[in-house]
């Protein structure tokens, strides 16, 4: 193909976000066009998104990576859910699994057999009903088709990765596939004085870079979209007050456990993230209720092993830009938006938002109609993001001043009314394209205390003694195939180890 009909691409920022948006586009776009990434050394990246969600599979099976591959270079190990600690109250603790809960019968989805059985005293506890849950606190770990029975479900699976390693293996890949990259800091950025345009970047060596397509990545910064601009913020801290965070990795002296935990405190939370190599943890809090010394104190007396760094502190506002896309620049990761990594989503939008842009992409100048309907999908997502995260905090019995404030909170229309359907009848319905599917949305009501107050006829009308061999059926299948699993760090060991970890065994 000649030059002048090339598509230019230029990124702006590398990490996890630039190096997989400059990754897919070399992969998908080819020969069709010309991508270059910019990024400065000297610019360190947030890189707390070490947790991810099923979806990070398709991102790397479509660029054609092997999972095992990817899992050495990354120091990854497997992840089957998240655990929360404490939300409810003190003490209490549930699991987020990825994959199914239960199974329907009929058009009558498993909340309301459950929730029925609920009522009537002889329901064990939900995560009892599902396997991913089952096979993370046992410590197990299982790939592809079910061991004892066909008619158990696959176990799906996410990773915890170290982020800086992703960005590294997805440089790369990028750069064999033609991918240019420029060391350099921006001191300017040029506009088409008649339409707004961006049209060059000035490095700091004078050197200048055009583009047709500016992808912003430069992580909260927001460069070019917030920056040079202009798109402004909606701000969400009155829904989501958090508005700091601490990182810290620590050495591994645990077993790697198949899932992320979640452990609320007196203002906020902190997460574990189990690494082949290290333990990644970190401290979400709101700076009105804790001091930045506290919460470091706290961060560090509740860490596994010695802490091998020093707690990182990253300030942030939850909330999204106005438009993801403005002009001839669009943003991925924390550009666009930042959304506390509670439900491990920032990666997913970055994925998401590259697999839209793909989508989008004309093959000449964008037109507005496109733009819109781009930025109303993308505001759709983190909306309904923000509304799952914001249950966790507001359907709390906590007693401290910060989870007495979010039980107090006004909700969104679209999230209060999604609590009172499922509060009144168990009902869960998809909206869309949402990212959560009704089974997520189930074990987080649930596991945050709220239950319905009826079920679904066809629940109703089921014997109490038929509902509790149906139950009592399912859970034993089910912990019987997770029991059939090796642990998790047995299977690491066989199919995926690391050099160092692969030298300990």
């Amino acid at each position: 193909m000649s030059d002048a009909h090339l598509l230019n691409i230029t990124i702006v920022g590398g990490g996890t976000a630039g190096w997989m948006t400059a990754a897919a586009f070399s992969h998908f776009l080819g020969p069709t066009a010309r991508i270059t990434l910019v990024e400065s050394d000297a610019i360190g990246t947030i890189g707390v998104g070490e947790a991810t969600i099923p979806q990070i599979r398709m991102f790397n099976q479509a660029l054609g990576i092997d999972e095992d591959e990817f899992i050495r270079a990354t120091q990854a190990s497997f992840k089957l859910g998240i655990e929360f600690v404490g939300w409810l109250r003190p003490g209490s603790h549930y699991m987020h699994a990825f994959g199914d809960v239960g199974r329907n019968v009929g058009v009558c989805g498993f909340q309301h057999l459950w929730s029925r059985a609920e009522r009537l005293g002889i329901a064990a506890p939900l995560g009892d009903y599902t396997l991913n849950d089952l096979a993370a606190r046992m410590g197990k770990m299982h790939r592809g088709a079910p061991v004892i029975a066909r008619t158990v479900p696959e176990m799906p699976h996410a990773f915890h990765f170290d982020a800086g390693l992703y960005a590294a293996f997805l440089r790369r890949y990028a750069e064999a596939r033609g991918v240019t990259r420029i060391e350099g800091t921006i001191t300017e950025v040029r506009r088409d004085h008649a339409g707004g345009d961006v049209t060059d970047l000035v490095l700091a060596s004078g050197a200048t870079l055009g583009g047709d397509l500016f992808v912003d990545c430069s992580g909260l910064a927001a460069l070019l979209l917030g920056k040079t601009l202009g798109v402004g913020y909606e701000d969400w801290t009155h829904w989501l007050p958090c508005d700091r965070a601490l990182a810290v990795p620590c050495e591994k002296v645990a077993e790697i456990t198949p899932y992320t935990r979640s452990t609320a405190h007196d203002a906020g939370w902190q997460w574990r993230i189990p690494l082949q190599h290290r333990t990644g943890n970190g401290r979400v809090y709101c700076s009105q209720y804790i001091s930045d010394d506290e919460a470091a104190a706290s961060l560090l007396a509740h860490l596994d092993g010695k802490p091998l760094a020093d707690p990182r502190p990253i300030r942030f506002t939850t909330g999204r830009r106005a438009r993801a896309w403005s002009h001839n620049v669009v943003a991925v990761g924390l550009s666009s938006g930042f959304l506390e990594p509670l439900e491990s989503t920032s990666i997913h939008l970055i994925q998401s938002a590259i697999s839209r842009i793909l989508k989008f992409l004309p093959a000449g100048r964008q037109s507005a109609v496109e733009r819109d309907e781009y930025n109303r999908q993308v505001a759709f997502e983190m909306e309904r993001i923000r509304d799952f995260i914001i249950l966790h905090y507001w359907a709390n019995e906590r007693d401290e001043p910060f989870w007495r404030a979010c039980r107090a909170m006004p909700l969104p229309d679209s999230l209060a009314e999604r609590i009172e359907l499922f509060r009144a009848s168990g009902h869960i319905f998809r909206d869309g394209e949402e990212l959560f599917s009704e089974v997520g949305w189930m074990q987080v009501l649930i596991g945050q205390g709220i239950t319905p107050a009826t079920s679904h006829i066809m629940a109703e009308a089921v014997s109490e003694a038929e509902l509790k061999e149906y139950l009592a059926t399912i859970a034993a299948l089910y912990r019987r195939e997770a029991e059939a699993y090796p642990s998790h760090e047995q299977f690491i060991a066989r199919h995926c180890a690391a050099p160092a970890m692969a030298l300990a065994e």
